[in-house]
């Protein structure tokens, strides 16, 4: 196992500006073991800046993060060592043992964890299914596959938006109550013509 490190430049403006709330979502405490733990959505691919806040969170609720792995497809750089507060959390990486969307968490007194990591690009709807998915005490998918899951609901989502663009560009008009309109497949061939029936 090797791993890569940089040091990302901070600048004083950088130092000035408060940290965003964490975007994270846990099974329920005592639920079933399911294949994952949780959902987290950073908001860059920069690791040694993103766990900071991850473990500031997760160390009273679960102790002492003190080692995470990821799969590097999805890490651009991985330090070896990540400076949180009050410790230092071990950084490894495992390309073939390890889904390319999870996180591991591995701490001295509970246990280990396994979070989804939502892509940082993902849209607010998607990383909100995401995020709920991963929480579910009785999911059993995994990381990747809901990853998956996601982008297909994505795709349809933008199928059936482009629909309603044609149909209001052509003079469509919405339900007066506000409904959402059936979903109707784009024709890509004509119809035969049926002949007029009393």
């Amino acid at each position: 196992m090797t791993a890569t490190t940089s040091r990302p430049s901070t600048t004083e403006a950088d130092d000035r500006v408060s940290p965003a709330p964490l975007r994270l979502s846990l099974a329920p405490a005592g639920s079933a073991p399911a294949l994952l733990d949780g959902a987290w959505w950073p908001r860059s691919r920069d690791l040694e800046a993103e766990l900071p806040s991850l473990t500031a969170v997760l160390d009273p609720l679960w102790g002492r993060i003190t080692r995470v792995t990821v799969n590097p497809a999805q890490w651009p750089v991985i330090p070896r060592k990540a400076p949180v507060a009050g410790h230092v959390v071990n950084v490894g990486w495992f390309r073939d043992e390890q889904d390319p969307h999870e996180l591991l968490l591995l701490s001295y007194h509970v246990g280990r964890w396994n979070l989804l990591v939502v892509p940082p690009q993902t849209t607010p709807d998607s990383a909100a299914w995401l995020m709920a998915a991963a929480s579910d005490p009785r999911g059993m998918s995994t990381a990747s596959r809901l990853v998956e899951e996601a982008t297909r609901l994505r795709t349809l989502h933008d199928a059936d938006r482009a629909v309603e663009a044609v149909w209001d560009s052509e003079g469509g008009i919405e339900a007066p109550d506000g409904a959402a309109r059936p979903w109707i497949p784009a024709m890509t061939t004509a119809m035969p013509q049926q002949p007029m029936g009393r």
